[in-house]
């Protein structure tokens, strides 16, 4: 079976999409069709933008999912088994899948991207890479910090992502390397994504996408939060509401796929992230770009 899946923040690059938008006429009238939508030229700052104005949440959140559901309209006899996306990547899931329309799919992520973007601002706030140790491990010296911090993303075996206060990630951090950590490194983000801290976009996002259609996929989608398949449209709109306080069950998402029969991943949008943590995580899986 074949599966597709959809990076998240930080695949971002200056330059993405640029080829596909030159090349491509179908291609280069969604983009322009983006830029009439969000009201300002996102493909000027994709394509010839400064790293500092593609790394604002308001920007590449809306960035990465129009160079991966631009480019997933390129693929010849498109047709999924089974989609996931990591985070923000689970939108554009959604639309490969057809649950969601490429309008309504760019308007939640915008709607989404301007929500966390001020929910960061309001707390300051971080997350951390953890490499090298058991998630158990991880969870309980979370859980035994005073201050908010919580596992973010589970990427791969013996790959974490914690979440939380700057003051919280900075006992974990130094919680962590204590108990063994081969590392714990303090990211570039501006706040502490699927984290309790997230709650106030989690709101305005639950509005927006009350008011939005989800239809019937052709295919099932494996949501972040439980790491399981679903092509029911309101049980699909009520995870995606979670996910932006919840973690991100990538590695339990993977594993899952290929219980369930997945043998080829493809990798759709910015860079191959993705198909790094799936090798990390089954070696025996074919992975590749499209």
């Amino acid at each position: 079976m074949h599966a597709y899946v959809f990076p998240g923040q930080g695949a971002q690059f200056v330059g993405m999409g640029k080829t596909l938008y030159e090349e491509n006429t179908a291609a280069k009238e969604l983009f322009e069709r983006a830029n009439e939508l969000l009201g300002f030229r996102i493909t000027d700052l994709m394509f010839a933008g400064q790293d500092e104005d593609l790394r604002q949440t308001k920007v590449t959140q809306p960035a990465i999912f129009l160079h991966s559901v631009i480019l997933a309209t390129t693929i010849e006899n498109f047709k999924p088994d089974m989609v996931a996306g990591h985070s923000l990547g689970e939108f554009s899931a959604l639309v490969a899948n057809r649950t969601l329309a490429f309008e309504d799919g760019l308007q939640l992520v915008f709607k989404r991207a301007l929500a966390m973007q001020k929910a960061c601002e309001a707390s300051p706030s971080t997350m951390a890479a953890i490499l090298g140790l058991d998630n158990e491990v991880v969870e309980e010296v979370c859980a035994g910090i005073n201050g908010i911090v919580v596992p973010a993303n589970y990427n791969s075996p013996g790959q974490i992502v914690i979440s939380g206060s700057l003051a919280g990630i900075d006992a974990a951090v130094a919680a962590l390397t204590e108990k063994g950590a081969r590392r714990a490194l303090k990211l570039p983000v501006g706040g502490a994504f699927h984290s309790p801290l997230m709650e106030p976009a989690k709101e305005e996002l639950r509005e927006a996408i009350e008011a939005t259609t989800f239809s019937t996929p052709v295919c099932p989608v494996y949501q972040n939060v439980n790491a399981a398949p679903s092509t029911d449209p309101d049980e699909i709109r009520k995870n995606l509401v979670s996910q932006l306080v919840s973690p991100v069950k990538w590695t339990q998402t993977v594993q899952r796929m290929i219980a369930d029969g997945a043998e080829t991943f493809t990798e759709v949008g910015p860079g191959n992230v993705l198909q790094g943590l799936i090798k990390k995580t089954d070696r025996s899986v074919t992975t590749e770009s499209s």
